[in-house]
């Protein structure tokens, strides 16, 4: 979830039902489909077989009953390839949420710049107003879908354990992430948070079971090198780790970690639940409301340690809500400077809920690899606009060429992610 800074998580419905998963690529679905007629069933229980030797991490999370069917055995295969998807308006799809989720990141951190202008002294109450505020409105909504009934009783049955990690490892990765904050530079932290990237990649390889091709895994790395690039061409990109360490960059890249697997959490939930589900799709708000609300939960634990961590004794946290919620109504606020409010913090909840929303509904109908790419895709072109004059920000300033050289780096590292793969001969020899 994108509480406050990054998105992970850090939030239409249900697509192609009749099919069960959506991860297919084209070339092992169709030789899969095929193994039923020209391989016997021996053969095809050997394959899934040693498949399974490999999933150890993977069985861990699932808990629905394996199917003795010869003719279910190949989706097993298929759910250990790469993401590509086999339906062309899948994909097409997919196209378009990107579009929409790169738009509304831009304007999600353009309008969180905007709305620290009258709440730059209460950042931390704008924090907590949307990790508890979240998760009224995302129960509300999910109480609403479930009246009308949209959500089902099989939907609401769903394992919620999985949620208490999904929560616990958000509030871990909060909590660890405003720590080395506070102890680091501010332009090492965004190079640091590039290791989300990575981390993911190999979460979807132990938990998921997927495998990824070359151009895709150096393509991600593309990705993660032009946005360091793009984002560190600024007057205080010279600056370096020494002095500093090797522990707060380690808690650092510990929080990319935690919420990296919080993401891939949430695939799975997605995945599994399609086979639990008999091929309908799980409802984004359930997945929403239930990790919000654990999320939310370890977070009002953690309180303590976070109030601290932003200089505010926690005796004085009640003093501080109050100020906070006046100066975010802009009423009865005890200091000035709070012009803007309400209407700008206001703009940036309502953008950052349709973020959430759309971001997780592209993690549904894709990955959470995807859905990072996407993101990423989205700093640069916020740091350019922010670069212009704004409302309340009429400076502006200047990038250097290395702006537009990471640019390029980002864009021809999403192209060669997304090259499209034809079958070959040794896919049709192993499947």
């Amino acid at each position: 979830m994108d509480t406050v800074l990054m998105a992970t998580t850090p939030p239409i419905r249900c697509l192609h039902a009749s099919i069960p998963t959506v991860f297919r690529s084209p070339a092992i679905y169709q030789v899969s489909c095929r193994s039923s007629q020209l391989f016997s069933y021996r053969s095809t229980t050997m394959m899934s077989m040693c498949f399974l030797r490999r999933s150890d991490l993977r069985s861990r999370f699932l808990s629905t009953p394996k199917t003795t069917s010869p003719m279910r055995r190949p989706r097993f295969s298929v759910g250990a390839s790469t993401e590509e998807s086999s339906i062309p308006s899948n994909r097409n799809l997919i196209v378009a949420n990107s579009v929409v989720i790169v738009a509304l990141a831009v304007a999600n951190r353009v309008l969180y710049k905007l709305a620290l202008v009258p709440m730059k002294q209460y950042p931390f109450f704008m924090a907590q107003l949307t990790t508890f505020g979240y998760v009224l409105i995302y129960f509300t909504i999910l109480y609403t879908r479930r009246r009308l009934g949209i959500v089902t009783n099989e939907m609401m049955d769903v394992p919620k354990w999985r949620f208490a990690i999904i929560g616990f490892l958000e509030a871990l990765g909060v909590a660890t992430g405003m720590a080395a904050a506070a102890m680091l530079p501010g332009p090492v932290i965004p190079i640091l948070n590039q290791t989300y990237l990575v981390w993911q990649l190999l979460f979807a390889l132990l938990i998921l079971g997927r495998r990824f091709l070359l151009n895709q895994i150096a393509g991600c790395l593309l990705v993660a090198v032009g946005v360091v690039v793009a984002v560190s061409s600024g007057s205080g990109a010279d600056t370096t780790l020494s002095g500093i360490g090797f522990l707060w960059p380690a808690v650092l890249v510990a929080s990319a970690a935690f919420q990296a697997g919080a993401s891939i959490i949430k695939e799975f939930v997605f995945n599994d639940a399609a086979k639990r589900l008999e091929g309908k799709s799980l409802d984004i708000f359930v997945v929403n409301s239930f990790g919000s609300g654990f999320q939310a939960l370890f977070v009002f634990l953690l309180l303590p340690f976070l109030s601290n961590l932003k200089g505010i004794p926690f005796a004085s946290l009640p003093s501080y809500l109050k100020d906070g919620a006046g100066c975010f109504f802009n009423t009865g606020a005890k200091i000035s400077g709070c012009d803007g409010a309400p209407i700008l913090p206001l703009l940036y909840i309502s953008t950052n809920l349709a973020f959430n929303i759309s971001l997780l509904h592209l993690v549904k109908i894709s990955s959470a690899i995807v859905s990072s790419l996407t993101m990423m895709l989205s700093v640069p072109l916020a740091v350019y606009i922010m670069s212009k004059p704004l409302p309340y920000l009429p400076g502006g300033s200047s990038l250097s060429s290395n702006f537009t050289m990471g640019c390029i780096v980002l864009v021809l590292g999403l192209l060669l992610y997304n090259i499209p793969t034809t079958p070959t001969k040794q896919h049709t020899k192993t499947s």
